[in-house]
């Protein structure tokens, strides 16, 4: 982690109205330096983080240099969401996580950015949770975004996502192995009973244990070994407070304001924000706005094909993020 970067922030008013006195946001940088190319702000999922390329990135097949989201020609951000526990200081773990939702978030990530001298951007990319936060972003300040791209998520939370935010909340907060637990339920979201039974045809891994189990067992562990309890429990309830019309209008009113291209990015076969809800998004954006369009991941994987397609993905996105200069950086 030694490219991870801080920026503190004092005397935060979070929207619950609780004051936050101090804040720090973690992040990293790749490509370009600030001011020589177009920015692009990369929004991490639930256990992800701000390591999108390079060693051990999350997003190597489409992020680095000649990839669709090319660092030669762009400035690529990735924060941290606070409490993620990617820094490895137990202090900056947040215990109180009903205090935070993702217009907090949001909010945070855009202070990051102004400090750091811009809030004009090329793209806000995220898929899950962070696809959710660059909505609010694009809601916060809806000039400033050129291409706003929210992958396998929605702009609200659907009874169905607040159905299993609750049961993820109870497991986290009664199991006596929290972490591990909620992770087998989890992964029961992010793929489908195709994924499922084309990939393990009810093999055995031994004697008593068949391989699904011993595949789901694993998938605990790992995540046990790596992140923090209080981490999951602050970024499962975030999903639960995405709504970017709460204390504001109706959905068209708000949105029609984004001024840049809104590209919604679907899976077909997704259990937990379903696709059909990103349709009737976009279908009702046309009527007030030009600039929006639907693209859709066709893949048996469910939810985690925004982590698995990359083909697919890439064939989406490049048109949006062609390996050439803004004309505004023609000459930098």
């Amino acid at each position: 982690m030694k490219n991870l970067k801080r920026i503190d922030l004092f005397n935060f008013d979070l929207e619950s109205g609780k004051r936050k006195h101090y804040i720090p946001l973690y992040y990293e940088t790749f490509g370009q330096p600030f001011g020589n190319a177009p920015i692009v702000v990369v929004n991490h999922a639930l256990t992800g983080n701000s390591r999108v390329t390079g060693d051990n990135g999350w997003w190597n097949d489409l992020i680095g240099d000649n990839k669709t989201i090319d660092t030669n020609h762009f400035t690529v951000i990735a924060f941290n969401i606070p409490g993620n526990g990617y820094d490895e200081h137990p202090k900056n773990l947040i215990e109180n996580y009903t205090d935070y939702t993702i217009r907090d978030i949001a909010r945070i990530f855009w202070e990051g950015l102004i400090y750091l001298g811009t809030i004009d951007v090329f793209a806000v990319i995220g898929g899950s949770l962070g696809g959710a936060i660059a909505w609010e972003m694009a809601a916060l300040l809806p000039n400033r975004i050129q291409n706003v791209i929210p992958i396998a998520t929605d702009w609200k939370a659907t009874d169905w996502v607040i159905a299993n935010v609750l049961i993820q909340d109870q497991i986290l907060n009664h199991s006596n192995n929290p972490i591990a637990d909620a992770r087998l339920h989890a992964m029961l979201l992010y793929r489908t009973p195709q994924s499922i039974n084309e990939r393990f045809q009810r093999r055995l891994h031994n004697s008593s244990v068949f391989q699904i189990e011993n595949w789901l067992l694993n998938h605990g562990q790992k995540l046990k070994n790596r992140f923090q309890l209080s981490a999951y429990k602050l970024m499962n309830h975030l999903l639960k407070t995405n709504d970017i019309t709460r204390n504001r209008t109706d959905f068209l009113s708000v949105a029609k304001h984004i001024q840049g291209n809104i590209h919604v990015v679907a899976v077909n076969t997704d259990y937990f924000f379903i696709a059909d809800e990103n349709l009737k998004t976009v279908q009702q954006l046309k009527k007030v706005k030009d600039n929006v369009f639907y693209h859709e991941i066709q893949s048996i994987h469910g939810h985690d094909a925004f982590l698995i397609e990359f083909e697919q993905l890439s064939t989406i996105l490049h048109p949006i993020f062609k390996s050439q200069k803004h004309p505004k950086y023609a000459n930098a």
